[in-house]
């Protein structure tokens, strides 16, 4: 075998804290090593210039190249050797900048030890045998999970790329939190009428399905061929006969429902259409709150309804979709702020959710929009606003900031400034940030032409005056002394995580998940909307803190990735998967239960059960070979004997 070592200087970054001509000249001794070198950006053009002429020049059979993280660059790199003639399996990388440069100053063990991993990488390349991928047909459909603004901007766009859609919304309507919003910032438009018409073109598009009050149940399969299976829970009205004319709610005895839609700011009827503009605009029974359903007495719905849509003896429905790539746009919910209990928080009636103040703001909303006390129904002249419940806190593991809770918080202070003009609202606060457009401005306006009062600090605690009001208890960090405000109602800024059963959505994607719900992208930087597993992208809030117009532009970037993956009609697998000899298999089953993907199958060969990989579904992770008891089955390009062989010459070096 003739190899050729190229070790990168990247700049300083590498060539600072290790002498990379040392590192080339030791490597040139190292077994079938045959030529070896060290530009200065080896991902440059006249880098990889230098390794496709090299390869002609010395007749190489492999590379290796020594640089920065794999994860980056390899794919650069395997195109490059591509190019000049080589399998572009035939190529192996040292990372010398996050594992040598980046983590030490001292140059003389600096170069030993990339010396050591270039003589890993060659020790494994002289393993290497060239792999060959696998095409096959896709299914061109997608599924976009969450109808909030950011599932609808990619159930729309993919759409309107002639890619049919499959819309799965969890709740009973579609527009997500956006739906529940009165304002947006910093341009104070309605949010209803922004996102309204999108959520009817969703409704009316030919070739958008939209599966609302339903859920993934399970997904199998892989990137072009996911089967999906869908349940729709029963809303106890037919949709098909329902116009939404609200008969059934007017008539119906029992008003004391809690109105989730309204963050159980009021009671509603057992059987409703969720808000004005919903979509589909279809009624459905809180079974549990229905007389009928659970005492077997009353049935007036029925009886009013003027098409006979009303049916209490409807079940879950189980339905199955083929699609070919996967979009999760989840959302989010607020995180459980009952913790917080010196704010009174869950205890005090007056101590509430900005979301829950968005809906005592909302037309729509319980109160029509006019500002009430929950308590006693009084207009508050004293309105605390609390930011970081729950956000930059360690102390209850919550250190990420929420991202957009100090643009609504000043939205909200302006509108109620708007609504109570007589008021006075009070603003605590850690830092503000605003780096959107035209969200220092709005932030600004704020306090100078609406009067709002920043207070820069944290509140210690709220408690009952004893008076009908509540005594909110802060410091005042610039100024050095404490605070104390006799205020009417208190409105926290309560953080935000990953949308209820994110986990267990995770785990039917195969994709990872951070520990506060949230889905992790691919590469932070060069992959945003991409998952580890192939196929599956990410939109919105669903992967981290973003406001609308972020969700927005996501949901976009989203299409985009899945017209590009349905721009060919063939797709290749990866060929780095596991293999299994069939002659050691004693068909044990545990590379068959510890596969998190579902690639590994039992087949039966020769009146034998042996394990059988199915090529399409398997990601290379390498659990199964790790597992094997009889070290049947061995990864591609991670063999047991290339494994050795890193570990035999780490040894000996």
């Amino acid at each position: 075998m003739r190899i050729g070592v190229f070790i990168c200087h990247c700049g300083s970054n590498i060539g600072g804290t290790v002498d990379c001509a040392k590192v080339a000249e030791k490597a040139a001794l190292f077994p079938d090593v045959v030529y070896a070198t060290d530009p200065m950006y080896t991902c440059a053009e006249p880098g990889q210039a230098t390794i496709e002429s090299a390869i002609a020049e010395y007749r190489l059979d492999g590379i290796v190249v020594a640089s920065c993280s794999p994860r980056m660059h390899e794919p650069t790199f395997r195109r490059t050797v591509e190019r000049a003639g080589l399998n572009r399996y035939m190529l192996e990388m040292a990372n010398i900048r996050e594992h040598v440069s980046w983590i030490g100053k001292d140059v003389e063990s600096n170069t030993n030890k990339a010396a050591e991993l270039v003589a890993i990488a060659v020790a494994k390349l002289r393993g290497n045998t060239p792999l060959h991928s696998k095409s096959f047909e896709v299914n061109k459909r997608v599924l976009v999970i969450g109808g909030g603004v950011a599932g609808i901007q990619a159930a729309l766009d993919c759409a309107d790329g002639d890619i049919p859609v499959v819309l799965v919304e969890r709740e009973a309507t579609i527009g997500g939190k956006m739906a529940k919003l009165d304002k947006t910032f910093p341009t104070v438009d309605c949010s209803a009428c922004i996102v309204g018409p999108k959520m009817v073109d969703v409704a009316q598009h030919p070739l958008i399905a939209l599966y609302a009050l339903s859920e993934v149940e399970e997904i199998s399969g892989y990137v072009g061929n996911f089967t999906v299976k869908i349940r729709k829970r029963a809303p106890y009205v037919d949709w098909d006969k329902c116009t939404g004319c609200g008969a059934c709610s007017v008539k119906c005895p029992s008003k004391k429902t809690p109105d989730a839609f309204n963050e159980f700011t009021g009671v509603t009827t057992a059987i409703k259409v969720a808000f004005p503009q919903a979509i589909p605009k279809k009624a459905v029974i809180t079974a549990a709150h229905c007389r009928q359903m659970s005492r077997g007495k009353c049935g007036v719905c029925a009886k009013v309804c003027p098409t006979g849509a009303v049916n209490y003896d409807m079940e879950d429905v189980i339905v199955t979709e083929e699609v070919g790539s996967i979009v999760a746009a989840t959302g989010y919910d607020l995180m459980d702020w009952t913790v917080y209990k010196e704010y009174g928080a869950g205890r005090y009636p007056d101590v509430i959710t900005s979301l829950q103040y968005e809906r005592l703001l909302s037309g729509s909303g319980p109160t029509c929009g006019h500002i009430r006390r929950p308590s006693d129904g009084r207009e508050p002249r004293i309105i605390v606003f609390i930011q970081c419940v729950g956000s930059r806190d360690r102390s209850i593991g919550r250190p990420q900031c929420s991202g957009f809770c100090c643009m609504y918080t000043a939205k909200q202070a302006v509108l109620t400034k708007d609504h109570l003009p007589e008021s006075q609202s009070y603003v605590f606060y850690m830092d503000i940030r605003a780096p959107g457009k035209m969200y220092d401005e709005f932030t600004r306006r704020a306090v100078e032409e609406y009067g709002v009062e920043y207070v820069r600090g944290r509140v210690s605690c709220v408690y009952p005056d004893g008076k009908g009001a509540y005594s909110v208890m802060g410091v005042d960090t610039l100024l050095g002394r404490p605070v104390e405000i006799t205020a009417d109602l208190i409105v926290l800024a309560v953080g935000i995580e990953g949308s209820r059963g994110a986990g267990e959505l995770a785990e039917k994607l195969r994709i990872s998940y951070d520990n506060c719900g949230f889905f992790m992208e691919s590469h932070v930087k060069l992959k945003p909307v991409e998952t580890n597993t192939i196929g599956v992208f990410l939109a919105g809030v669903c992967q981290g803190a973003r406001d609308i117009p972020a969700s927005v532009a996501q949901g976009s970037a989203t299409a985009a990735k899945v017209l590009g993956l349905f721009a060919r009609d063939r797709l290749e697998n990866d060929p780095q998967i596991a293999c299994v000899d069939m002659r050691r298999c004693v068909a044990c089953g545990k590379c068959v239960r510890c596969c998190p993907f579902g690639a590994i199958e039992e087949v039966s060969v020769r009146d034998e059960q042996k394990a059988h990989v199915i090529e399409t579904v398997c990601q290379g992770c390498g659990l199964c070979a790790a597992t094997c008891p009889q070290g049947a089955v061995q990864l591609a390009h991670s063999t047991d004997n290339q494994i050795l062989a890193e570990v035999n010459t780490l040894c000996r070096y």
